[in-house]
């Protein structure tokens, strides 16, 4: 620990005492230096220091003390040159005192030097020498206070940024936990529905069932893939990774829908446009979370997906014809709608969901602005 850290890490009122003893110490070597050490001296010496133990509490208050009594004591010439206890009054008020008082102890120290210089009649290069050494103390003070409004200005910097990193680590969190819901609940419930209908028809109908099982395979291998790649951030090295699934796989995940025995129907209006990754893997998910949960509560025979280009936005529908929601339609935890919602939201868009049209089934609907 340097001798700087040592300095700070010491009691503030144990300094300012050590302070105003150096002060009284100095002013009274002066005085038997100059053979003016009588028995009211130090009595003298030690009322004007006093003030000093309260400079950091009352900076303007304690200034103008120790200017009132600089002034009564110079003409006694006791205080020599350089009055030490106003120059430690000049270093406090420049560090510690706001501008209007700043300035006014400035006017207020400059009267009184120069007047404890001037009417005395004094030589008029003592008020160069006296003006230089207050000029420094102020000097010092204006550091010490630049100083310290630095180190406050970095620390409220780096709460900020702590709070940015937390806030950061929290989005990451809930963006890996959505993942994680919607692979592993399509993954796990094709998985379960493949697997119910593969044990009825192993006997029955060989072929089927094998095909039954390759589809249990490689729903199982992609959900394997796909959480590697949400888990990837989570580690230091940067691995290569594969791109997230988009709009462009919806095929895809509509074939593997179909395999559960629903009837699953992609439409497509308009003019495709290309769209940012995120939107692409938002769009992807939302589709996926709802045929997911159509598979799993809904008990329906059909289902319709739909997607819009208009003019600025991108439209999305998910639309069956099962229970409605009154009877489970949607992810009974909860978290699927939640997590689509707050898709939507971070991709700038809005999703409503609620009755079909005529009130039977369910539908999703959600909407993004393409710039």
């Amino acid at each position: 620990m340097s001798i700087i850290e040592r300095a700070r890490a010491l009691p503030q009122r144990g300094v300012d005492a050590l302070i105003t003893i150096v002060c009284s110490v100095q002013i009274l070597m002066q005085a038997a230096v100059d053979e003016q050490l009588e028995w009211w001296v130090p009595l003298l010496v030690s009322v004007y220091a006093l003030p000093l133990m309260w400079r950091r509490q009352y900076p303007f208050a304690v200034t103008f003390i120790c200017g009132v009594g600089t002034s009564l004591i110079s003409p006694t010439e006791l205080l020599g040159q350089f009055p030490s206890v106003q120059l430690v009054a000049t270093y406090t008020f420049a560090e510690l005192c706001p501008p209007v008082k700043r300035a006014l102890s400035v006017v207020g120290t400059v009267i009184g030097v120069t007047a404890s210089i001037v009417i005395p009649k004094d030589e008029a290069l003592n008020l160069g020498l006296v003006g230089i050494g207050f000029a420094v103390a102020y000097a010092l003070g204006t550091g010490a206070r630049a100083r310290r409004d630095r180190i406050t200005m970095l620390e409220e910097r780096a709460r900020r940024l702590a709070e940015e990193q937390d806030a950061a680590a929290t989005r990451e969190r809930e963006r890996i936990a959505r993942e994680m819901h919607d692979i592993i609940a399509h993954s796990m419930s094709m998985i379960a529905i493949q697997a119910e209908g593969g044990s009825a028809v192993v006997h029955r109908d060989p072929a089927k069932a094998e095909q039954v099982f390759e589809t249990i395979s490689v729903t199982s291998r992609e959900a394997l893939a796909q959480l590697r790649r949400a888990l990837g951030v989570l580690r230091s090295e940067g691995a290569a990774r594969r791109p997230q699934p988009d709009l462009g796989a919806l095929p895809a995940l509509v074939d593997r829908v179909r395999k559960t025995g629903l009837t699953v129907t992609l439409e497509e209006a308009g003019e495709p446009r290309p769209v940012p990754p995120d939107l692409g893997t938002t769009a992807y998910r939302i589709v996926q979370e709802s045929l997911t949960n159509t598979v799993k509560h809904a008990e329906a025979g059909s289902v319709l997906v739909r997607v819009g280009w208009e003019q600025g936005t991108l439209r999305l529908e998910v639309c069956d014809d099962g229970r409605g929601p009154g009877d489970g339609s949607g992810d009974s935890g909860g978290h699927g709608l939640t997590g689509m919602r707050e898709r939507a939201a971070a991709a700038g868009g809005e999703l409503t969901f609620g009755p079909a049209k005529g009130g039977s089934g369910f539908r999703v609907k959600a909407s993004f602005p393409l710039n």
